[in-house]
């Protein structure tokens, strides 16, 4: 009985197969096209979006917004893409929408913090506060911008870290671009003893200063003592260098200042300890002790 009830189930299948026929070949037509337009609709999603970028980088635009706008052009033809390919197989495309919308309110209520990284990745695109190369500081880290994209900004510290950090975060503080002024001030406090010649140390430090062709001698020098601190006379040095050549000037500035107060025997205060012994009288006991003399014991009281 059991063979032939399995008989039974196949013929059913085949009957059923034979006059549904036309049914599954128009569903296998419809899965079929559904997966080219999928295929169709990523690649020219990613040529789109990469011919994009190409024509706003040939035409000088900034390479951070370049990127963002090329990711939202690729991301949205995918979104159409998925949509129209559902449509293909039978799903309604008007319900799909509203359903996506409806998961869309509910997921933008529960990742509130990956929109506002969005809201935020738009402004910063927007008001363009740094650029792709510049060297910044935000949310506590310092390095150089490597691309914006959708939710996060990528740096690169000096000591070749890579950092990702929302651009919710950067937007909330303060944002500092190193880069975008062509100059930059050098600005240092150099401390010589107090017995020094404040004109003698003023002209020596301005002939560094001077001599260093990378100074900008048109924005002025300043070399004036700036306090009378505890334990010496505090100058400030103030000078002016193009941009990239800030950290070496700085660097030789200072040599050189150590240099020519050596030379002139004009001392650099630093922090000192004086430590003072004194020597008092020891018991008359122990002096007796290491005279070798016999110390009477103490009486007992009777």
């Amino acid at each position: 009985m059991e063979d032939l009830n399995v008989v039974d189930k196949i013929n059913d299948a085949g009957s059923w197969l034979v006059n549904n026929q036309q049914l599954l070949v128009h569903y296998a037509v419809n899965i079929v096209a559904a997966v080219i337009i999928l295929i169709i609709g990523m690649l020219v999603a990613r040529a789109i979006s990469g011919t994009l970028n190409k024509i706003m980088k040939a035409r000088h635009i900034d390479i951070t917004v370049a990127d963002f706008l090329s990711a939202i052009v690729r991301y949205a033809i995918i979104i159409f893409t998925i949509i129209a390919a559902l449509g293909r197989i039978g799903v309604q495309t008007a319900s799909v929408i509203a359903v996506i919308g409806a998961a869309g309110l509910a997921v933008g209520l529960a990742l509130q913090g990956s929109l506002s990284n969005f809201a935020a990745g738009v402004l910063l695109v927007t008001f363009r506060h740094f650029r792709a190369g510049e060297y910044v500081d935000f949310a506590g880290t310092a390095g150089t911008v490597l691309v914006v994209q959708i939710f996060s900004t990528t740096l690169r510290t000096f000591d070749g870290k890579m950092i990702v950090v929302p651009n919710g975060k950067i937007l909330s503080g303060n944002i500092t671009n190193f880069s975008r002024e062509p100059n930059r001030l050098i600005d240092l406090i150099v401390s010589v003893s107090y017995d020094a010649d404040i004109e003698q140390v003023k002209k020596l430090l301005t002939d560094i200063i001077a001599a260093d062709s990378r100074v900008l001698q048109d924005k002025g020098i300043t070399v004036r003592l700036n306090a009378l601190g505890a334990s010496s006379l505090d100058f400030m040095v103030r000078a002016w260098v193009p941009r990239d050549a800030l950290q070496n000037a700085t660097f030789d500035l200072l040599e050189g200042f150590k240099r020519v107060l050596d030379e002139h025997r004009i001392g650099i205060p630093y922090p000192q300890m004086d430590v003072h012994l004194y020597r008092t009288p020891k018991p008359q006991s122990e002096a007796a002790r290491d005279e070798g003399q016999q110390v009477p014991a103490p009486q007992q009281p009777s």
